[in-house]
């Protein structure tokens, strides 16, 4: 009976599979790599960023589901169905990577035609392979450390983001056996070698190749003379494990643990098709590689995350036309940031408008005599960070500093750590993480004195305070003075600092204790007003739309007459297989040169819309178990801005890819006049100042 009411529920609310619709996401991604409008520099890096992603949901979605799978031994239908989501999962990516190897080999003649030239070993002219041999030598061959098969201890750590080539050495007189080792490519030194050239090529080796050049000058003393390489790769379980050893701080716990990340149970093996079955099964065997992890063949390389920063050629037609942050008309250079936030709210939209303004505004309050506090929180800190460099001189200049830093961002541990570690040195009172439990929310608090009175200035964002991914993520920011806002924000705070206790929030919503019950009101109320023969709709954009109960909701709304449009970059679990769905709910996803990011909420409310930013997806994660921070927008000015840019989002007919229940990622063609959301953003910003 159970089993009939679920599957009549499925029926009634049909839903995507997380991980399934992730994949199609990263398809998207692919799709990118080939679509000709863009320049081919662009479609180089999208290969990067699909063989990044693909990494990291191995390393983590498909590492859950092996667990999961050895915790439902005795629940045989999970373990049947998350068996079978696996298999699924190593279908689709074997399916997707022959789709990539095809858009690399046919982007490799492209490159050609332009005269840009990925060259191997075998096609040297004499000129550059005395180069490569020289590079070799100074740049590349202190960085080899062989590792000899016959003798290698397994329990030892080889790294899941490294590409190693597995090597046969034989002897042509017939003397010595067969010898197998392998070899990590250096990756602290770039992936690609640019090559002396003529008549206007530019031409690159990989420094693979360049192994694979001079593997003599590193086992020749062995007595070998005849060498072959191949390329494999290994993907690991990304999960960190901390234990509950009172006795340790929490930064000492979370260091332990990301040394056994490194030892992390192999997932995914992926290794050159051209590889001889002797030397494959002897690599297996002593990797312990076994039939239970995913096999992938590949081509001669791979880790092509690295062509993220492939080599620039120079020529402006294959790039991207530049698009320079603009700065905001509000704050011109040289007006105190502080005191325009004090005459009225404003919105800063990345990467379209810059974000030296956040720096400034730090800065700023660093050396402002009346500024007394500064709050904040940190999730993902850029390198040489001038976010962390302005809180270290605020704390040098007496200001009561205080830095929420998330040590459990994931793959941004090991930074934050640091980070923690150095501004704790500098005085900045730095609150502990609570294992299991993520702070998400993007927010800076400053208190200053005026006129005998504290004022707070608030900056609740969607996305991180990082000035490099400012540049490629698009993300809204709003700083306020709104007493309200200011109030509620110094209680998020408060929170950090009091063990987690609960406030009550009214013009907020915070995440873990009312983000979703205010979500769903709002759109119970537009079901309402629907059933009344009232205007209702609703327009959200999220990265991902994975929650089941705010999902169901949705459909609640549309099948109630609410019209839904939505804007989900990545994963969306509601499928759209009913034609009256499709009537009243709009789904798109937007991939272009900038990653969407931020997340905005618009509801219709009675013909009195109700505008929200947020640094929460849709997600249960997100609702449930981090702290994120959705905050109002009620200044009519900005409200415009917000709608304005969901509606070139939504008008978009050149990037926008249609979100249904099918497989394809249809782009979206309407025979309108081509409209690209994100050129048309730059416009639309750029024109502000003017």
């Amino acid at each position: 009976m159970a089993s009939k009411t679920a599957l009549n529920t499925e029926e009634v609310y049909p839903l995507e599979n997380r991980e399934i619709s992730w994949l199609r996401f990263n398809a998207r991604v692919l799709q990118e790599a080939a679509d000709p409008r863009n320049p081919l520099m662009l479609r180089i890096q999208f290969l990067g960023i699909f063989s990044n992603n693909q990494d990291e949901f191995f390393r983590v979605r498909v590492g859950t589901l092996r667990r999961l799978l050895k915790l439902s031994k005795s629940n045989s239908q999970l373990a049947t169905e998350t068996r079978d989501l696996i298999q699924k999962i190593a279908t689709i990516t074997t399916e997707d990577q022959k789709t990539f190897n095809a858009i690399y080999t046919m982007l490799i003649r492209e490159l050609k035609q332009h005269n840009i030239l990925i060259l191997n070993e075998k096609n040297l002219n004499e000129e550059q392979e005395v180069f490569v041999r020289n590079y070799f030598r100074n740049e590349i061959r202190p960085l080899i450390f062989p590792i000899m098969l016959k003798r290698f201890n397994r329990n030892t750590s080889l790294r899941d983001k490294s590409i190693y080539l597995a090597i046969e050495m034989k002897d042509s007189k017939g003397v010595l056996q067969t010898e197998h080792a392998l070899v990590k490519i250096p990756s602290t030194i770039s992936r690609f070698i640019i090559l002396p050239s003529k008549n206007n090529r530019f031409s690159i080796l990989l420094i693979d190749d360049a192994v694979r050049l001079c593997l003599h000058e590193i086992f020749s003393f062995m007595g070998y003379d005849t060498f072959s390489a191949y390329t494999i790769k290994f993907t690991r379980d990304a999960e960190l494990e901390i234990d509950n050893d009172i006795s340790k701080s929490f930064l000492e716990l979370m260091e332990e643990s990301l040394k056994q990340r490194r030892k992390g149970s192999t997932l995914r093996f992926v290794y050159d098709k051209e590889i001889p079955e002797s030397l494959l099964e002897v690599v297996m065997k002593k990797m312990g590689i076994s039939g239970s992890d995913v096999q992938q063949k590949g081509g001669r390389y791979h880790n092509f995350k690295d062509f993220m920063d492939f080599p620039d050629p120079g020529d402006p037609e294959l790039s991207n036309l530049p698009m320079p942050p603009a700065g905001h008309p509000d704050l011109p250079y040289g007006k105190s940031v502080l005191e325009a936030i004090r005459e009225k709210d404003i919105l800063i939209h990345f990467p379209y408008q810059t974000f030296q303004h956040i720096i400034d505004l730090l800065r700023e309050a660093s050396i402002d005599p009346y500024v007394r506090t500064i709050k904040m929180t940190i999730y993902r800190a850029a390198p040489n960070s001038k976010v962390i460099n302005a809180l270290i001189n605020a704390a040098r200049n007496g200001k009561a500093v205080t830095v929420y830093m998330e040590l459990q961002a994931r793959f941004d541990e090991k930074a934050n750590i640091y980070w923690a570690e150095r501004l704790q040195e500098e005085g900045v009172k730095i609150i502990r993480t609570i294992p299991g439990f993520k702070v998400h929310a993007k927010l800076i608090l400053i208190k200053r004195r005026e006129m005998r009175k504290e004022v707070v200035y608030s900056n609740i964002s969607t996305g991180n305070f990082n000035e490099l991914t400012s540049k490629i993520y698009s993300d809204t920011s709003l700083l306020t003075t709104d007493p309200r806002i200011g109030k509620e924000l110094s209680q998020v705070f408060d929170l950090f600092e009091a063990n987690y206790q609960q406030f009550v929030f009214r013009k907020l919503m915070v995440s873990p204790f009312n983000t979703r019950s205010s979500l769903i009101r709002h759109l119970n109320q537009e079901i309402r007003n629907a059933k009344a023969g009232k205007e209702a709709w609703v327009v959200i954009k999220v990265n991902n739309l994975v929650d089941e109960i705010l999902a169901r909701k949705i459909y609640d709304a549309a099948r109630a007459g609410v019209m839904i449009k939505l804007i989900i970059r990545g994963i969306c679990i509601i499928k759209l297989l009913h034609p009256g769905d499709r009537e009243q709910i709009e789904i798109i996803s937007i991939l272009d040169q900038y990653l969407e990011h931020s997340r905005i909420f618009v509801f219709c409310n009675g013909g009195d819309p109700a505008y929200y930013i947020s640094s929460a997806d849709l997600m249960t994660r997100n609702l449930d178990h981090r702290i994120e921070v959705t905050v109002p927008v009620e200044n009519p000015a900005l409200q415009q801005e917000l709608w304005d840019f969901l509606q070139i989002q939504l008008r978009d007919n050149v990037k926008a890819r249609i979100i249904d229940g099918g497989q394809v990622n249809p782009y979206r063609i309407d025979g309108k006049p081509e409209i690209r959301s994100q050129t048309e953003h730059y416009k639309y910003f750029t024109n502000l100042n003017s």
